[in-house]
């Protein structure tokens, strides 16, 4: 059986990985750059062994290297087929396995028990163990889902631009700013949205944010539409676990959402037991500690 086992947390920013002995304490942590391995896998797994050779020099392991550890990896990415591929076929480990970054988020946000967690960045997600179960909702990407997400609301707060702009819907201080910014002239905005990614929509989101904290009428309207639709989602997670079970928001927008939701979900929100690398970790030690024990 492996001696020590890294937990592994990639995302589009950076990479943080772990480190525990058999009994699952963390002995150490490392964090390096950006992990997506659909836009750019090389350098993903540069930085996963990155991250994962800094939490053993964390640990003052020093004469103990990745392809001594076995590894789970919660990684965005993790349902297609070829990127997961081409990395597992490089990862520097003994042993590795890959799984989606929500599933690591929920190990840290409720543990070994059934409940359920909604991310809420970016995009948004919602997942739930019930009896022992997985159940995925949500995060279809911001063409077709990912609603309730920043990238939406700040998608919705540029549409609203061009409507106060034509007259359509009053002016407010929200939809000002915006227009202001490029130069009240509709024509920038739809240049802007025609090559925009999800994050480029995303940015506009604290803006509606703190308009809504303000009493801005615009926005205090987006932010009531986006919360709408995360009580929906939570709505359909209620009826998959029965309403039992630890409910975490997780995210960028987790400490924005929880005054704008219905009462029947403000009352079930609870705080997280811990964080994704930490999920990772555990699933890292149940999982190869597991495989030890079939074999």
């Amino acid at each position: 059986m492996a001696a020590y086992f890294l937990g592994i947390d990639g995302g589009g920013t950076s990479c943080r990985a772990a480190v525990a002995d058999a009994q699952g304490r963390i002995l150490g942590r490392g964090r390096s750059g950006a992990s997506n391995i659909l836009t750019d896998p090389d350098t993903a797994l540069q930085h996963i062994e990155e991250a994962a050779r800094l939490a053993l020099a964390d640990a003052a392991l020093a004469n103990v290297g990745p392809q001594d550890c076995v590894a789970l990896l919660g990684l965005a990415g993790n349902n297609v087929g070829d990127a997961v591929s081409y990395v597992m076929e490089r990862l520097p480990f003994q042993q590795a396995q890959i799984v989606s970054d929500g599933l690591i988020a929920l190990q840290g946000a409720v543990g070994d028990a059934d409940g359920a967690i909604a991310i809420v960045g970016t995009g948004t997600i919602f997942i739930a163990r019930h009896r022992g179960e997985l159940h995925y909702l949500g995060g279809w990407g911001f063409q077709i889902g990912d609603l309730g997400g920043g990238a939406r609301i700040g998608h919705a707060a540029l549409q609203e631009s061009l409507l106060a702009h034509d007259g359509i819907r009053p002016l407010s201080a929200l939809t000002t700013s915006i227009l202001n910014e490029f130069g009240n002239d509709p024509r920038r905005i739809v240049d802007f949205a025609r090559a925009a990614h999800p994050g480029d929509f995303g940015r506009y989101a604290p803006r509606v944010v703190q308009g809504a904290a303000d009493g801005d009428p615009t926005a205090l309207r987006l932010m009531r539409d986006a919360a709408a639709q995360v009580d929906d989602a939570l709505d359909a997670i209620g009826r998959i676990t029965e309403n039992s079970g630890r409910l975490c928001l997780l995210g960028g927008l987790a400490q924005v959402y929880p005054s704008y939701l219905a009462e029947r979900h403000r009352i079930r929100l609870s705080e997280p037991l811990a964080d994704a690398l930490t999920g990772a970790v555990a699933l890292a030690v149940q999982t190869f500690q597991m495989t030890e024990t079939v074999r």
